[in-house]
């Protein structure tokens, strides 16, 4: 069937609404995204990961420190009194060594959340403190399909994963040590309209946060862009940086749930990838000032923002941490939209993402504006 290609003036139109993926697809550096996804930093283990944010903020801002946590907390100043945190973490669900047997398979201590059913047979690096990284397979102990029988598979549970790394149980021994970090092995790539890969949450929540701050236009509040650490862990971070930073605003920078896939009904699909930036509504960890709710969509609607709003029942983001630091402070969080979260198949939509940075932006030029008294 032939399809009619759009007119020049659909085409202007679907552009001023932001619908057009070509032309946000041109504006997201997706060189940069990728050396933030694929490089590794497991709760706790971060500094790789944190030289590189510090290296990109380090010219868009007037000060940059690092916490005794390990939190990036850089100031770009205003010309006003007003605070305005945002927090986008830095670390990526993935394990710690524990235990190394003596067939030098090693077994693992999780760090955040995992489903175990996607982990099965997946490449894993093992960052041996000793030397060069070690690439593994990580798997459960079972019996291979060759051996079943009639036997059905159960599904697997965490701690019966192990990682094989080729090598001789004495050389494992040698080279690795309990505690070395553990990352799943995937490399970002573009998809369609998008990106796959590991680690998008939360890199591409630091990357909105420095592309953000390069849109930036003239601007009152005093914005603290924090890079937190051990936020899969606990919100850990956010909440020692918050008591620092002293917001009056306080905007969490995340992916959220996009379970617009088949098998789910539409009431549980949380947020649609390509449908634009989510504003949040609710989650589990804070309930967003509603007064920043509707600056923020008042702001996406007056730049013709592609926008979305976000009901999350389970979960949280840093702004959970820092809307009760000190005294308290109004809290929201800006999210991307992600299928397949918390897996090494992370996919957003290219849209989505510069739509984020773009309502970012123009919200900090105008957020000296904003009454949130309850």
């Amino acid at each position: 069937m032939a399809v009619k290609s759009p007119s020049k003036g659909d085409q202007k139109a679907a552009q001023k609404n932001g619908k057009v993926p070509g032309a946000a697809a041109d504006r997201v550096n997706v060189a940069l995204l990728k050396r933030l996804s694929e490089t590794p930093g497991v709760s706790g283990r971060e500094e790789r990961v944190r030289a590189l944010v510090i290296e990109e903020l380090r010219p868009l801002v007037d000060d940059i420190q690092v916490d005794a946590l390990g939190n990036v907390i850089a100031l770009k100043k205003g010309s006003g009194d007003r605070r305005v945190m945002l927090a986008a973490h830095m670390d990526e669900i993935g394990f710690m060594v524990r235990h190394i047997d003596d067939r030098g398979f090693l077994k693992l201590q999780p760090l955040g959340g995992f489903d175990p059913r996607v982990l099965v047979a997946q490449r894993v690096i093992v960052h041996a403190a000793a030397g060069e990284p070690l690439r593994g397979v990580l798997t459960p102990a079972t019996k291979p399909v060759h051996l079943l029988g009639d036997d059905k598979p159960s599904a697997p549970k965490l701690e019966e994963f192990y990682v094989d790394l080729g090598m001789e149980p004495a050389r494992v021994k040698e080279v690795v040590s309990i505690g070395d970090s553990v990352t799943l092995d995937r490399t970002l790539e573009r998809v369609g309209d998008g990106v796959i890969g590991k680690a998008l949450d939360d890199r591409s929540g630091v990357f909105t946060m420095i592309e953000a701050l390069r849109r930036l236009g003239k601007h009152k509040v005093n914005i603290l862009a924090v890079a937190t650490v051990q936020e899969e862990v606990g919100l850990r971070g956010a909440t020692t940086s918050a008591y620092q930073a002293r917001p009056d605003v306080a905007i969490a920078l995340d992916t959220t749930l996009a379970v617009d896939t088949p098998g789910m009904p539409d009431t549980e699909a949380v947020t649609r990838l390509g449908d634009g930036v989510a504003i949040k509504v609710f989650d589990s960890s804070a309930i967003p000032n509603f007064k920043l709710v509707r600056h923020l969509r008042d702001v996406a609607e007056r730049h013709h923002i592609t926008h979305q709003l976000e009901v999350l029942p389970r979960g949280g983001t840093d702004a959970g941490a820092m809307q009760r630091a000190r005294q308290g402070a109004p809290a929201i969080t800006i999210s991307i939209p992600s299928r397949y979260v918390h897996t090494v198949n992370e996919m957003v939509n290219l849209a989505d993402l510069d739509a984020a940075a773009t309502l970012l932006a123009r919200y900090l030029e105008d957020a000296h504006t904003g009454a949130y008294e309850l």
